[in-house]
Formats: C-alpha cells, structure tokens, sequence
C-alpha cells in the first residue's frame, strides 16, 4: 500500500498546484467587470434561452466553485459569487454549467454514458478502499481474488474520471463558441474566460491521471502474487 500513497501524495500536490492557480485565475479575472454589465445568472438564463431550452432553472448556491448542473432536478446551480458577479470569470462558469444543460438536452453521448456509471461508481467507491486493503494484507488465493475483484471496482472509477474529461472539455467549448458569437464577451474578456476554463479542466486531468497510475500500481500487485 506504501506505493499507492506516494502515488496519491504526488497527485494530491500536483492537484493542489493546479487548485491553487485555478483560484488565482478565478480572482484576477473577477476584478475584471463585464463590458456588458451581465450578471452570472442573466448570462446563463440567456444561453438556455437561445438553445431553445426552458425546462432548466437557474438557481444559487452557497459555497465558492462549487458550480454544477444536476440533470436529475435540470437545474443550473450557480455559486452566489457567480450568480451574482459581473465579470469574465463568472461569465466562463455560468456558460460552462450551462453547456452541460445543453449536452443534456441534446443527449450527448459523453455525458449519457457518464449518468449510466454514476450509481455504479457510488457503490464501487465505497467499498473499493476495503476490499482492496483486504486483498492485500490475506497473502493467501482468497486474498488475491479479492485484491482482483478490488481492481475491476476502482477501474470503473478511474474509467469514470477518464469519461468525464470530454464531458467537460466539450461543455467549455460549447460555452466559448456561444458566448464568442454572440458577442458576450470582448476579445480580452473572451481570453480570460478561455484561461479560466482551461485552468478548471486541468483540475480533472489530474484526478484522471492520479486515478490511472494508482490502478497501475494495484495490477502491479496482483500480477506480483500471480508470479
């Protein structure tokens, strides 16, 4: 198990480089006041609105970064600084939330394959540290087919991570296209907001990767006792 937490000592600091210059951008880009003077939520009511879509409320939340869009209630949840806000940043969270609605309605494939795993990963995740440590430390056969089924558990997470990256990278694109041409933004508002969401997204190639390489190293085990 010794490699499994240097594996997640240097994510969990590579992860937290990354948050850290996620927040930096959040704050620098939030002293910049939109030219058009939209708040988060006005922005993200019109982008529902010229996709046709008028199922999908947008709603508040308490908290910072903790903007989502949950297909189960269709609603935008917008954390009160960028429900608020004026700014490039709130402008990049708000049409980014809001391009999830509009993979929803469209029934975007990534993101359809991606709710099918969600109960499956819920209960995977809650066991898969057990059954694991479990397969490890009983160095008998019992022990090894547990230690594999461990395996195939936490590689439903890790294929999970890995499905959610174009999910979010296609909900970024969705949002830049549609408040480039419609004009949302200004060519230096345009830039902040792509930084801000390139900056966001990283934050999940690192948990895709971390989640990877410590699966890696679960195999590495096993094919170890096979031997």
């Amino acid at each position: 198990m010794m490699g499994a937490y240097v594996i997640g000592a240097v994510m969990m600091l590579v992860s937290l480089l990354v948050s850290q210059q996620l927040k930096s951008r959040f704050q620098k880009y939030s002293k910049t006041p939109l030219s058009n003077g939209m708040s988060g939520a006005e922005i993200a009511q019109r982008m529902l609105h010229d996709h046709g879509i008028t199922d999908v409320k947008v709603v508040s939340v308490a908290g910072q970064l903790t903007d989502h869009y949950n297909p189960l209630t269709k609603t935008v949840n917008l954390s009160e600084p960028v429900y608020h806000a004026r700014n490039a940043a709130a402008a990049a969270v708000a049409a980014h939330e809001c391009g999830h609605a509009v993979q929803h309605a469209t029934a975007y494939s990534w993101l359809t394959m991606r709710s099918k795993l969600v109960p499956v990963v819920q209960v995977s995740s809650s066991l898969v540290q057990w059954v694991i440590l479990g397969g490890i430390l009983l160095v008998n056969s019992f022990g090894t087919s547990l230690l594999l089924f461990g395996i195939v558990l936490f590689a439903l997470t890790t294929l999970f991570s890995f499905i959610t990256l174009p999910v979010e990278y296609d909900a970024s694109n969705r949002a830049l296209a549609w408040i480039k041409r419609n004009g949302i933004v200004t060519t230096t508002e345009y830039d902040m907001s792509a930084d801000a969401l390139k900056w966001a997204a990283r934050t999940y190639v690192v948990a895709a990767i971390g989640s990877l390489a410590t699966l890696l190293y679960y195999i590495m085990i096993y094919m170890g006792r096979r031997d």
